[in-house]
């Protein structure tokens, strides 16, 4: 404190200070305590009454105090202030504040861990969904502080060292012209049965295609069924397109493709008039967002769960086994989805919300339609549905899920490396 009074007492004006502050020759000042440098400031404070000073001097002052004693601009700020108001200038800090109490234990990040490993590390709201659903629904107490867990935290626990440790790193699709179908955007007015379509080709590899799979969502529930064929041609599509239109729990009235020739045909026309299906409608020109709820399912779902990677056509009978037997179920009766609702901002503009309280899964949106029997085919109920949805809790769902997809990719693999594609 002596060398720095001694170092700067010559400092009278404000031309010294300007100098002082272009010179090159650092000035450190190392108090013993943090009242030593507070005592230093008020007292250069009051020796050049920074009060009466006009603007641009005040500013002088206070680099200079901030260089010789370190302190920065923003607390010096601060001590000016408390000077100002107080006289004074002393240490406002108390005492250190106790941690917070750690409500998520070790076991609930381990707990999130498995959670997002089974099924596949889904938003934040859907496992915040699964969470509750494993609590509330299905009773397992492990899921009890989980299920009251915030967006924020969840993201938090997924970024903790526990959690990166026991998970592993983590891992999107393109658009001709016939005159079959309706040029617009379907118009299902709260109704289920108004179905999108589109197909997901599984790779090439040295000019050899892959298979493709065929989605199918419902605009309204979000029900969705996936099929796999070994080619687009009306041979192999056609069967399976019939079965994943059959395969759907209500009443169908609405198909609606992009331009792709595999849907725009005759043979397809024909089909869905054997199925009185009514509507045929297709993507309009530069509206990106006529198809845009399956293209979205591409790579929320597909993607996700059956990746880039080039699968041979001759594996398809295998792959849509698993995707309409095993896949299907589990994105119907045990994958939560938002479902938006549409509002009005104060420019008039419509818009879209996504709230919480508002995802479910297909099933559970079904359900909850009024009225929502009367949209059932004529042989189900929803009693026959509850005993599919319900019979296995979510989790379950997902580990049978993963263990399918693990041994369909096994056999896959394994044939491969014994015997060679021709």
């Amino acid at each position: 404190m002596m060398l720095v009074t001694l170092k700067t007492q010559g400092l009278q004006t404000m031309e010294q200070i300007r100098a002082f502050l272009e010179g090159s020759q650092p000035l450190g000042f190392e108090a013993p305590q943090r009242e030593a440098a507070y005592d230093f400031v008020r007292q250069q404070l009051q020796r050049f009454a920074y009060a009466r000073l006009g603007k641009a001097d005040k500013g002088l002052v206070r680099r200079y105090l901030c260089k010789v004693t370190g302190i920065s601009r923003a607390q010096m700020t601060r001590l000016i202030g408390q000077l100002r108001d107080t006289g004074r200038i002393v240490d406002r800090r108390g005492t250190p504040a106790r941690p917070f109490t750690r409500r998520y234990t070790r076991e609930d990040v381990l707990l999130l861990a498995e959670v997002d490993a089974l099924h596949g590390t889904l938003s934040g709201p859907a496992t915040r969904k699964l969470c509750e659903r494993a609590w509330m629904l299905f009773g397992d107490r492990r899921f009890e502080r989980l299920a009251g867990i915030s967006n924020g935290h969840l993201y938090n626990l997924r970024h903790s060292s526990t959690y990166q440790r026991r998970r592993g790193p983590v891992n999107q699709t393109r658009p001709v012209k016939v005159s079959i179908g309706e040029r617009r955007k379907p118009a299902p007015q709260g109704r289920p049965g108004f179905l999108r379509v589109d197909s997901v080709h599984q790779g090439d590899l040295d000019g050899t295609k892959g298979l493709y799979h065929i989605n199918l969502v419902d605009e309204v529930t979000q029900f969705q069924f996936v099929g796999s064929v070994p080619q687009i041609s009306e041979r192999f599509l056609l069967p399976v397109l019939e079965a994943l239109l059959l395969a759907f729990p209500f009443v169908i009235h609405g198909f609606h493709a992009d331009n792709g020739s595999e849907y725009i045909n005759h043979q397809v026309v024909a089909l869905l008039r054997k199925l009185h299906i009514q509507e045929f409608t297709k993507s309009r020109a530069r509206r990106t967002n006529d198809n845009a709820l399956v293209e979205s399912k591409n790579g929320s779902v597909l993607r996700k769960h059956l990746g880039y990677a080039h699968i041979p056509s001759r594996f398809a009978e295998r792959v849509n086994d698993f995707t309409q037997n095993v896949l299907s179920p589990y994105l119907n009766f045990h994958r939560p989805c938002f479902f938006p609702i549409e509002e009005l901002d104060p420019r008039g503009r419509l818009r879209k919300r996504y709230r919480y309280q508002d995802m479910m899964t297909p099933y559970d949106k079904l359900k909850s339609l009024p009225d929502a029997s009367r949209y059932l085919e004529t042989d189900l109920s929803f009693e026959q549905l509850d005993a599919i949805a319900y019979a296995i809790s979510d989790h379950e769902a997902a580990r049978r899920l993963t263990h399918a997809r693990a041994e369909l990719f096994h056999s896959i693999h394994k044939d491969q490396t014994q015997t060679p594609a021709a």
